[in-house]
């Protein structure tokens, strides 16, 4: 046993945020990614950027203060930064697949020792028809970073020698944020960066399928 509490799913947003540099524009996709926006200080200029349109958006709003018109990719309110604006579905899909994005953060199901990323379907009855903007995003922006619980509810890896589920794009992740760790994709694999409080190498290497390695 080990005495190391997981980080919960705004903690985790909150420390992807914290590694995010001044003047980045960066789209945040579907579930945990969505909350970093809450999360970086508004001295700290971030651009982010939502596939459905969206460039500048901020934070969420109170539940009070919603517009029904201003929404993020996901259908989640959202609002935005002081200069943001709207733009035609065109004219943002051209920005992802332009290159200009500096990072795209997403979630995932599983993601493999080569930077492999699964993260729209399981095979069973999911609420995503398809694989949609993340494919665009996962090979558009500069870097990808994902965000995950590092096992699923039963216990299984989601850090894998190779993805059992489809796949959304190939060898696209740069590093990973998990509730136990920060791991960089590497090219001799997983590389683990920083780990919480009371967490042991031992003990993470037992909750992942495939090596990891600390810093050279």
């Amino acid at each position: 046993m080990i005495d190391a509490k997981p980080l919960n799913r705004p903690q985790m947003a909150a420390r992807v945020a914290a590694d995010i540099p001044e003047g980045w524009v960066v789209n945040l996709g579907i579930g945990i990614p969505t909350l970093v926006a809450d999360h970086v200080p508004e001295d700290r200029e971030v651009i982010f950027h939502s596939e459905n349109g969206v460039i500048g958006v901020g934070a969420a709003p109170a539940d009070d203060a919603r517009d029904p018109w201003l929404i993020n990719a996901g259908k989640q309110h959202i609002t935005l930064r002081a200069g943001g604006a709207y733009m035609h579905h065109a004219d943002s899909f051209a920005l992802i697949r332009g290159g200009h994005l500096d990072l795209c953060v997403l979630g995932a199901f599983e993601v493999a020792v080569n930077g492999d990323i699964a993260n729209w379907s399981t095979g069973a009855n999911e609420k995503a028809p398809a694989v949609g903007g993340a494919m665009d995003l996962a090979a558009g922006a500069r870097r990808l970073w994902a965000v995950m619980e590092h096992t699923t509810k039963d216990g299984r890896a989601r850090l894998v020698q190779r993805c059992s589920y489809p796949l959304t794009a190939l060898g696209a992740v740069k590093r990973i944020y998990t509730n136990l760790a920060v791991i960089d994709v590497a090219p001799h694999g997983f590389v683990v960066r920083e780990m919480i409080a009371g967490m042991t190498l031992d003990a993470l290497q037992a909750r992942s399928d495939a090596k990891l390695h600390l810093p050279a």
